[in-house]
């Protein structure tokens, strides 16, 4: 068999340009503004990681990654960028160059950071007027309540941008229940109702999510009294998350109408 070099094999005819898929779902315009578009994703776990692959592959030309730790072997059920040979990777420089190996051309800009209410305006400050969409993949209920809570004052300032956030991904295993609504209207997910009890204490109005309507799964109690039952993650569903939330963010730049968010209402993307 002849042997055919990497240049050739993505010269030919067969192996066209990733954007000649995207091309017809997007037509020219929106190509354009992916290209042009700045999006942020805060937290690189099984969710952030996922999306940000999406992101990449979807052309999105200008990627920001937030994000403190390194690669652990408990990640590789999960996680995009997680896998034997990036253990001890930070997850910002294991994704960084997994966007490299993607979509050469797209700008990354990275901040090995634990986001806490003091640092959060420090890290907003040099992209405002220049973001089209934060993604919050954040674990922790505190840290979303807080970037929630600034994104709300960014706006009534007049400097805000389109956020939208994931909740709890943990004990499911039913992608279908995912559904896209402000956190006001969510049910069932555990996660979601400590979130609005914070947001309504908070202050805050309004904040997209994306979460799930299924009862979480509780196979192994915990054994001490009063002890919580162990969380677990499948290793389809924050992927699946992220995916849907990249789709999301990606419709919207684009001005697509009918994405995974089909019938939700909410604000258009854009600066």
């Amino acid at each position: 068999m002849t042997a055919i070099t990497t240049s050739q094999l993505l010269s030919s005819q067969n192996n066209s340009s990733a954007q000649d898929r995207l091309l017809p779902v997007f037509g020219a315009d929106g190509l354009a503004k992916l290209s042009g578009a700045c999006v942020m994703v805060i937290g690189l776990g099984g969710v952030g990681s996922s999306c940000v692959e999406a992101l990449a592959r979807g052309g999105i030309g200008h990627l920001i990654l937030v994000d403190r730790d390194v690669v652990e072997p408990s990640n590789i059920n999960r996680q995009a960028l997680a896998f034997h040979s990036t253990i001890g990777m930070a997850k910002t420089d294991a994704m960084r160059q997994m966007i490299a190996d993607i979509n050469p051309a797209c700008k990354v800009e990275t901040h090995h950071l634990f986001v806490t209410r003091d640092n959060l305006p420090e890290l907003f400050e040099p992209y405002l007027g220049k973001l089209d969409y934060v993604i919050d993949a954040i674990d922790t209920i505190s840290q979303k309540l807080e970037l929630a809570y600034l994104v709300q004052k960014l706006e009534r300032e007049g400097r805000g941008f389109p956020l939208v956030a994931a909740t709890g991904a943990a004990n499911k295993v039913r992608p279908e229940l995912l559904q896209f609504a402000d956190i006001s209207q969510t049910h069932t997910c555990p996660l979601c109702k400590d979130l609005r009890k914070l947001c309504r204490k908070r202050g805050v109005k309004k904040l997209e999510v994306l979460f799930s309507t299924e009862v979480p799964l509780n196979r192994v109690k915990g054994t001490a009294a009063g002890e919580r039952s162990p969380l677990g993650t499948a290793s389809f569903m924050p992927p699946i998350m992220g995916q849907m939330l990249a789709g999301h963010v990606i419709c919207r730049i684009a001005s697509i109408k009918g994405g995974p968010d089909a019938g939700v209402g909410g604000a258009g993307a854009g600066k």
